[in-house]
């Protein structure tokens, strides 16, 4: 069954379809006080915490949930390969990601029935699906990562698993599942989602750079600065999260790693792996869960528990999360800055790689709490 917003295994008896609680930026900063905002931040740190030191091949776990959860993301491995791209000349989404998005969303109940039980699969089953990206806008950005991460929690808070499992459900599920991303934006050309995934540290991921870190905390010879190593990279992608990310963004863009990823540029010049982990649990705290652009689309229902100012008809309404099937509304009017997550298409950077083998140079942002 369902627990409370608190964190703790007391028991409710309802769940619930999660739905968009966050209007204003009155909620937003009402949600950065309460038990849902330190119940997600308090499962990253953990989650961080149980990789360090570790490499992605130390994933050992094959309890049943890991084994079903591995399950499931070769089933949208298969979906991918099964569906083909409509040939197009463009470098923006691919349509075919709408039938691949069809073609998971109803198949996703099956692939929990066992996993979840038969009541909370709904409540469940729609953070796994907005984890995806936009089914309207064919994009993709650190939104629709967060739902994954949201998944992940229900599962904690259903027992489904417990702070045992969680190293392989970083490093083999969680990496699993970008896996599936990555295969999901070169096949079908996924958009960011506003610039850089509004804040991601490419252009559309964030967590696997903050438990990357963690795996590389107190390495006895990489340090922040080795990612300018190329044979590192090369050598090291398939034990790293953090060298896999970075070797995956300069595959895909051409120039150096100052012009087109210099957030990444920045964060090298860290004098440890403590810095960068901290500092990107910070960073995530500020440009993500921070960020009304981002969490005015996130949901909650009876596992993560947060209740806003939405009015009840537009938070009922198909548009209550990123993957839905209508044009987008924004709430920007409320006197909020201009939401950058969505409504502006930017061509795939892998698209425009593959027509062309040209990358993007991207704008310089803001300071990072690194120092």
């Amino acid at each position: 069954m369902a627990s409370t917003d608190n964190g703790s295994n007391d028991i409710q008896n309802t769940f619930a379809i999660p739905k968009k609680e966050i209007l204003t930026k009155e909620d937003l900063d009402k949600f950065s006080t309460s038990p849902a905002f330190e119940e997600i931040i308090g499962f990253i740190r953990d989650l961080s915490s149980s990789v360090e030191g570790q490499k992605l091949g130390d994933a050992d776990d094959t309890s049943p949930a890991i084994e079903k959860l591995s399950a499931l993301l070769k089933s949208l491995s298969k979906c991918t390969d099964d569906i083909l791209p409509f040939e197009t000349k463009s470098r923006f989404g691919n349509p075919s990601f709408r039938k691949w998005y069809d073609t998971v969303k109803e198949n996703i109940p099956t692939w929990l029935d066992g996993l979840v039980e038969s009541d909370a699969i709904p409540e469940v089953s729609k953070y796994l699906v907005d984890s995806f990206g936009s089914r309207q806008r064919i994009d993709y950005g650190t939104g629709h990562e967060l739902n994954f991460l949201a998944f992940l929690l229900c599962l904690k808070k259903l027992n489904v698993v417990d702070k045992s499992n969680y190293k392989s459900l970083v490093l083999k599920i969680f990496f699993g599942y970008i896996e599936v991303m990555r295969g999901l934006q070169t096949t079908y050309w996924l958009e960011p989602a506003g610039s850089h995934g509004v804040w991601g540290l490419d252009d559309f991921h964030f967590l696997p750079f903050l438990f990357g870190a963690a795996q590389l905390k107190g390495h006895k010879f990489f340090r922040p600065k080795s990612i300018h190593n190329k044979e590192i990279l090369e050598e090291y992608s398939k034990d790293y999260m953090y060298f896999n990310s970075v070797h995956f963004v300069c595959n895909q863009k051409t120039e150096s790693l100052r012009w087109h990823s210099p957030m990444l540029d920045d964060i090298s010049g860290a004098k440890t792996w403590e810095k960068v982990n901290n500092g990107l649990i910070k960073m995530y705290q500020a440009e993500v869960l921070g960020k009304l652009p981002i969490m005015q689309h996130f949901i909650f229902g009876s596992l993560i528990l947060f209740k806003g100012s939405m009015p009840k008809a537009l938070a009922d309404s198909e548009d209550g999360g990123h993957g839905d099937d209508r044009e987008h509304e924004h709430v920007y009017a409320f006197g909020q800055e201009f939401p950058q997550c969505c409504g502006i298409k930017i061509p795939s950077g892998i698209a425009a790689a593959s027509a062309s083998g040209q990358g993007s140079i991207s704008s310089r942002p803001r300071p990072l709490p690194f120092d």
